[in-house]
């Protein structure tokens, strides 16, 4: 079930004002409480009110953090039983069901931070999604002011349950497609029982999770990275060519295709191949396509980074690293390397 992704994708010309919002109502999941504090009606949505969830899904749905995930057909989910049953005339029912949900799975496990649940139905392309977004709480500070006979006195106070601007990224949210019910998540692991886990996916929605296009792509650079510096730790231009590869598989065809890369990065070393192979087999990966869509995800691929060891740092932008009549890499008969930086009109210090 792909749709969802093909909606959410900015690059698709989609953009924030795309995202309209419908309804929303918030509960308030606060540990120390023992009990949720449920809204027996919905918000009142404001436009500020509005730009704040638009720019909290907006980030959500244009980044590269969100992983897919789906209900299992067959198995007990209460969350999946509710969503099935999900009404927008019923918002203020059905949300407090899925809060009390939630807080039951929090009450029992400490480490799970309190937050406020904002639960908001909102539209794209035609299409309706149910958002779950947990606002953890953060502390800040703010000032009081009070009058004395002295006149008025400021202080600064602390507040422990100030919720997150929408500068800020949301770490734990799921957003629903009510179509198809696919489901897309953030999330954190949380110690239950003594061990990290992802409690949302594993706990809450009882959904099995993929990983997200943001962790694939460093498995597989990670991969990348690990085998050259094994095999071609001497051999610098060779781990500049498989970053070439990977920037140039993103530009051509929006995504890398994990059996493409091995092929071109190590066709012509077959055990090479073989080794980087298994490592992507062991993330079930070997044929996997990953689609980043944020610019700050492939941003690491823009540059080309060098230290010699004299201590002299390069930084070659991409563009330039590939035209031969910007810069010339040459193996010289004694093995060492020299880096020829051609056409250069100025040089400024920094």
């Amino acid at each position: 079930m792909d749709t969802m992704q093909n909606e959410m994708t900015p690059q698709s010309s989609r953009e924030k004002d795309d995202v309209i919002i419908r309804h929303g109502i918030v509960h308030i999941l606060d540990a120390e409480l023992g009990y949720p504090v449920c809204s027996e009606q919905e918000l009142d949505l404001s436009p500020d009110i509005n730009d704040f969830f638009r720019n909290h899904i907006y980030k959500l749905i244009s980044g590269d953090e969100m992983k897919k995930c789906y209900f299992p057909e067959g198995e007990d989910s209460p969350v999946y039983d509710i969503v099935k049953e999900f009404s927008e005339n019923h918002l203020v029912q059905d949300s407090k069901r899925l809060a009390e949900e939630l807080y039951r799975i929090m009450n029992a496990n400490v480490a799970i931070p309190s937050a406020d649940l904002a639960i908001v139905t909102f539209q794209m392309a035609g299409k309706k999604y149910l958002a779950l977004l947990k606002l953890n709480y953060k502390e800040s500070y703010v000032h009081m002011t009070g009058a004395q006979e002295q006149g008025n006195v400021n202080q600064i106070i602390r507040y422990q349950a100030t919720l997150p601007g929408t500068g800020t990224k949301l770490s734990e949210a799921v957003v629903i497609d009510l179509q198809d019910y696919s489901v897309r998540l953030v999330e954190k692991k949380y110690e239950v029982n003594g061990e990290k886990v992802n409690y949302l996916s594993e706990l809450f929605l009882n959904c099995k999770a993929a990983m997200s296009d943001k962790t694939k792509l460093a498995v597989v650079t990670r991969a990348v990275e690990q085998v050259n510096k094994k095999h071609f730790s001497e051999e610098p231009v060779k781990q500049m060519e498989a970053k070439r590869i990977l920037k140039k598989e993103i530009e051509e065809t929006g995504a890398i295709r994990v059996e493409n890369i091995s092929q071109k990065i190590y066709g012509d070393t077959p055990e090479i191949k073989e080794e980087f192979d298994a490592k992507m087999e062991k993330y079930h990966m070997e044929k996997a396509e990953v689609k980043p869509q944020s610019e700050q995800t492939t941003k690491r691929f823009e540059k080309q980074y060098l230290k010699t060891d004299t201590g002299i740092e390069i930084n070659i932008p991409m563009e330039q690293y590939q035209d031969i009549n910007q810069v010339e890499f040459i193996t010289n008969v004694d093995g060492t390397i020299s880096v020829l930086i051609k056409n250069i009109n100025k040089i400024m210090t920094k």
